[in-house]
């Protein structure tokens, strides 16, 4: 897509997957791109209805733990689109993992039981869960991979103070429970996920998307007990089975690597699955809407004179 343009536009950053853009010193727009990446990598080839399905999934969300925490998003004038505060971000992302997979399984088949300063208990299985919930942070890189840092070393350097962690430790398990009750609603576990921060004067605000398969990890309820005692692999809802496709054509984001060439049926796959899990997450059926640069843009500047912003 080209990229839009708004007045009192003061800055502009596209990321992987969204395009921000910088309205006067207290408001943004974020408009979810159909961009995939994996292994910190943009894939070559768009999503249909990609970012349709993570706006809406983040807004769902986002208004539903309102009671929680204060979040920076205001409305949604376009499928892809949303308006909100500007924060000044943490440079940490909030992971906080209730069973045994992806990153913290790899860290424990190595032998380790530390990750980012929290405990793994012995005797675990992969997918099982935790004895409770656990938070391992990383930081959020500008460029590159995010790397795992503790607590300690968060405190240490600069990145919260002690009392900011308590509160944002404090409301990421708060979120991480609700949004664990929701997915167990709809006949799905809530297996990991990621959640951002950042402040408006001293008040901290949940930034960004929420509770999505680019953020999250979620498993099938129905059946999962029954595949963990026969140690079979548990069914999927989120983006690892784009990375295991990568994976199993040698890629994953090394340098020297070559992405995989993407057939236009395994995009329907991708996009089908995209659209499965917005309607699993949310109960509700899933209605694409396709919009033109142009469309987009009168809809965004629409909100924001409504806002009274421009």
């Amino acid at each position: 897509m080209n990229f839009l343009s708004f007045p009192q536009q003061t800055g502009f950053y596209s990321g992987k997957v969204r395009d921000v853009y910088y309205i006067g010193q207290d408001w943004l727009v974020m408009v979810a791109s159909d961009r995939i990446s994996a292994f910190d990598v943009i894939l070559p080839r768009p999503i249909p209805y990609k970012g349709q399905v993570l706006n809406q999934i983040a807004a769902y969300m986002l208004n539903s733990t309102r009671d929680i925490c204060p979040n920076w998003l205001i409305s949604t004038p376009a499928p892809r689109a949303a308006v909100g505060r500007k924060c000044t971000p943490f440079k940490i992302e909030m992971v906080v993992r209730g069973n045994l997979v992806g990153h913290a399984w790899r860290t424990y088949q190595s032998g380790s039981r530390i990750l980012c300063g929290a405990t793994l208990p012995d005797g675990l299985k992969e997918n099982d869960y935790f004895p409770q919930p656990i938070i391992t942070p990383s930081t959020k890189a500008a460029q590159g991979h995010d790397e795992d840092i503790s607590p300690k070393e968060i405190i240490q350097q600069g990145l919260a103070t002690e009392s900011e962690w308590e509160i944002l430790q404090q409301y990421t398990l708060a979120l991480f429970g609700r949004g664990r009750q929701m997915a167990n609603e709809r006949g799905l576990i809530l297996a990991d996920t990621k959640y951002e921060f950042g402040k408006i004067g001293d008040e901290i605000y949940l930034m960004d998307e929420v509770h999505t398969p680019d953020s999250s990890r979620y498993f099938h309820l129905d059946g999962f007990e029954e595949r963990q005692l026969k140690g079979e692999k548990q069914l999927q809802l989120s983006k690892e089975f784009v990375r295991e496709w990568l994976m199993a054509n040698n890629f994953m984001g090394k340098e020297g690597q070559q992405v995989p060439a993407m057939s236009d049926e395994w995009i329907q796959t991708i996009s089908n699955r995209y659209i499965e899990l917005y309607e699993k997450v949310t109960g509700s059926t899933f209605m694409p809407v396709d919009l033109t640069d142009d469309q987009l843009e009168k809809c965004i500047r629409q909100e924001l004179l409504r806002m009274e912003i421009q």
